[in-house]
This record gives C-alpha cells, structure tokens and sequence, in this order.
C-alpha cells in the first residue's frame, strides 16, 4: 500500500508565468516547490501527495498547480479552488477537472443560515452550486468549514449522499477571530479540542462518503510535537469513522521548521499507538488511494 501524503501546499514565486495572491505565510518571494517536496517526501518513504491550491481562486491563480500536476501526474492529485461568488461556478470546476488530475475544490464557507434554527433550504445556499455540479461529476469537496456554518453541512449532505467530502484538519472548523499566525508565519488556530462544533458533524460518521484528515496538529494543540493533547480527539475519530475513512497528512510546507517532516510521519505511531498494520496501512495511504482515485 502506497503511503500518501493527503493534504499540503506547494507554489511558486509570484511571477506574470505563475500569478498568485500574497499573504503572511505566502510572501511573494517566497516559493516551496514541487520538486522540494518530491525530495522530502523520498527522505521519509511517501510515494504520493494531495497538492491543495493556494494563493487566490481565480483560474489564473492555478498554473503553478497544474505545472505540477501535468509533470508529475503519478504522483500527485489535485485540489482546485472556486470563488464562492462565482455566479457559474461549474465552468471553472469543469475547465480545473479536465484532464483528470484535479479531482476536487476546497470550500472554507458554506453559505446558509447562520441559526440553526432557521428553515434550511439548501437551494438558497451560497455554495449549492458548488455541491450539486460536483455530485454530479463526481468531484470532491474539501471542506475547512468555519464554526458558524458547521450545523449547515448536513443538510447539503443529505441532500447529496453520493457526493465525496473530506472534512480538513481534524474535522476542525475553526471560530471567527481564531485564526492567525505565530512567529514563523504558520497558522495558528485557537479552538477548544475537542471542537464544540462536533455536536453538528461528528453524526456525519453515517455516511459512507465522509472522511476526515488527521492533519494541522500543529495549530490546535497547546503542546509540542507529538501534541499529546490531541490524543483522545485521534481516537474519538477512529471509533466514529473507521481507519479506512481517515487520512493522513502533514500540511506542507508549514511544519518543515518546526517538527519537521519526518516527525509529522510518525505522529500516527504517536498518537494512535494501538492501531492493527491493516488501518495503519489505511490512514497512511490506503484510505486516499480508493477514494481519491490515485493509480
């Protein structure tokens, strides 16, 4: 079974060939490249990774992802973005997923109702369209939901039960306010663990196409690598969802510094010690492969 990194970034210098959006931990001098990661990821025994487009939405903002994706097809996948206010979101979906290699979107917002109490039509929600085109291309979401949308995704879920999610970082959707950046530029995320937000999604464990990525220690935990306080929120989402709907990943490039990679390959073993060979091989990279379709 191939070990598989599920969930990191990889971009390059801002330039007119590869334009993107500039932030604190994404200067535009600053690059981490394909090719840094391909030789951290042979250092540490990884076969393939899930690259996650970052630095801006539009379909410009992508060509360093796709350059990626298009020289080394065997070993990477791709997750592309779409603005949220995009009237005709399926186009971009379609021109992102053409060749097979992009074979998802992030969404960090849902766009319904922010009471929960409040008639829930999913038609009206900001990112519908988003929803529906995927579940009928099949597509994937990858979802890094904000807490006031949290008690939203299980209506859009429901609604498309076929439909691939992927639930980012520990199933964390982190508060307004919460998230911002330490020293080192890296995010920084402070929410309670357990999240108070699993009274809406951690029921979502009766769909069968619902994973979550064991991800982003770093930026919940209040303690060093190996984040021991996040020990019993690892194996609350093992006995919900099972080794073979949990991933693993390590969030490239922002825990090269500080644990390092080779650490983050290990925080399993660290974490959830007991696992049997066989969900071990799951998390690792069984899980990604079959439901992300690498070869």
């Amino acid at each position: 079974m191939p070990v598989i990194d599920a969930h990191l970034h990889v971009f390059a210098k801002v330039s007119p060939e590869f334009p993107r959006e500039v932030t604190v931990n994404t200067p535009a001098d600053r690059e981490e490249t394909a090719e840094k990661l391909l030789e951290v990821m042979g250092e540490n025994g990884v076969d393939q990774a899930v690259l996650t487009q970052i630095g801006g939405a539009e379909l410009e903002h992508h060509r360093y992802l796709q350059r990626c994706l298009k020289e080394y097809p065997d070993r990477f996948r791709g997750i592309g973005l779409v603005p949220v206010n995009s009237e005709e979101p399926e186009d971009q979906m379609d021109r992102l997923a053409e060749d097979g290699t992009i074979v998802g979107f992030r969404l960090f917002e849902i766009g319904g109702p922010p009471d929960p109490l409040a008639e829930m039509d999913v038609r009206t929600f900001r990112t519908y369209r988003i929803w529906k085109h995927a579940a009928e291309k099949n597509y994937v979401i990858w979802l890094y939901a904000c807490a006031r949308d949290a008690h939203q995704i299980a209506f859009l879920v429901r609604e498309f039960p076929e439909i691939r999610v992927v639930f980012n970082h520990l199933m964390m959707c982190p508060g307004e306010g919460a998230f911002t950046h330490d020293e080192d530029g890296r995010p920084r995320i402070q929410t309670p663990v357990p999240p108070l937000t699993r009274y809406s999604t951690i029921g979502l464990h009766e769909y069968p196409n619902i994973c979550v990525h064991l991800s982003g220690q770093y930026a919940f935990s209040q303690e060093e690598w190996p984040y021991r306080d996040l020990e019993r929120w690892h194996k609350t989402l093992l006995s919900k969802f099972g080794a073979d709907r949990l991933m693993w990943a390590t969030d490239f490039p922002w825990i090269l510094k500080e644990p390092g990679y080779d650490k983050l390959v290990g925080v399993m073993d660290e974490l959830l010690p007991d696992l049997s060979e066989e969900e071990r091989a799951d998390i690792m990279g069984g899980t990604a492969k079959r439901f992300l379709g690498f070869s």
